[in-house]
């Protein structure tokens, strides 16, 4: 079963949310909070999005690992379509939200502690495991629809309401009825893709059985089988017999082993005793075995 608090990440929970989601197919955004993570770390920024009502569900440092969830999974964010920094700015609060934020029937919002400016796909990404697979235990497909994000400079880029409705991972750039910029231009193949961490480990490479070479008799008895099987009324059920019908070869007799003695004759009435490896004899009538 799924959670909807991430394992592993620390609870730093908001008094607020964006209410119940909306419906429609669930979707991932990645964000930037706009931020130097070697200033700022992930519980101040958390704490500072909970203080000003814009919660997002995840704040992720890439470089240390360390994440913290401020909402369930199962209730909507409130980061889309809010300023992408923590710089304070009390005459703009409350800030307004955004309706996308409730749309889909997951529409999870990771902030990650970074500037548009520099892909955090760049860092080490540590922790990246344990996101994508919470991400994967809800069934959020890993594609991209309206592709990568685009870079800072180039982020005015038209927001596509179908390729939003499709579902999936999204760049904060990329959702409709949003201003963000964000996340700038991460290379998704490392995000999410082969490029990044595998979904799971590869089975190992199996070698080729040796193969079992079989003795003339062997062979015999087993072409025998088989061909008991092809016969009129020796078919598995529900296959028609073979007209005709093919009979097996005579499979011919062991020979006597000649290490051992022969067995003495029917007509001995005497006593065997061992003359050898491969002979009897008699007594008293010394008729060989």
């Amino acid at each position: 079963m799924a959670d909807a608090w991430m394992p592993g990440a620390r609870c730093i929970r908001a008094e607020t949310d964006g209410g119940q989601l909306g419906g429609g197919a669930p979707r991932v955004v990645w964000l930037t909070i706009g931020t130097d993570p070697h200033l700022i770390s992930v519980w101040s920024a958390a704490q500072r999005l909970n203080q000003e009502n814009r919660p997002c569900h995840l704040v992720w440092d890439p470089q240390s690992g360390d994440i913290a969830q401020l909402l369930p999974i199962v209730r909507a964010g409130c980061a889309l379509g809010t300023p992408e920094h923590l710089d304070y700015a009390p005459d703009r609060l409350p800030y307004p939200q955004a309706g996308v934020n409730r749309e889909g029937r997951l529409c999870v919002q990771i902030g990650v502690l970074g500037s548009p400016r520099e892909p955090f796909t760049s860092y080490q990404m540590i922790g990246l495991a344990g996101i994508l697979g919470w991400l994967d235990s809800w069934r959020i497909p890993r594609r991209w629809p309206a592709g990568a994000p685009a870079p800072y400079r180039h982020a005015g880029r038209p927001r596509s309401r179908a390729r939003w409705a499709l579902g999936g991972h999204f760049g904060a750039s990329q959702v409709p009825d949003c201003d963000s910029i964000g996340p700038g231009g991460i290379d998704i193949d490392q995000l999410t893709g082969c490029g990044g961490i595998a979904r799971e480990l590869a089975e190992p490479p199996v070698a080729d059985p040796p193969a079992i070479r079989l003795g003339p008799r062997t062979a015999q008895v087993v072409a025998a089988a088989v061909l008991a099987v092809l016969a009129p009324g020796g078919r598995p059920p529900g296959i028609p017999p073979r007209t005709g019908g093919l009979s097996a070869p005579p499979v011919p007799p062991e020979e006597p082993c000649q290490n051992y003695p022969a067995p003495r004759a029917p007509s001995c009435t005497g006593t065997a005793s061992a003359a050898g490896p491969s002979a009897m004899t008699c007594t008293p009538c010394s008729t060989p075995g």
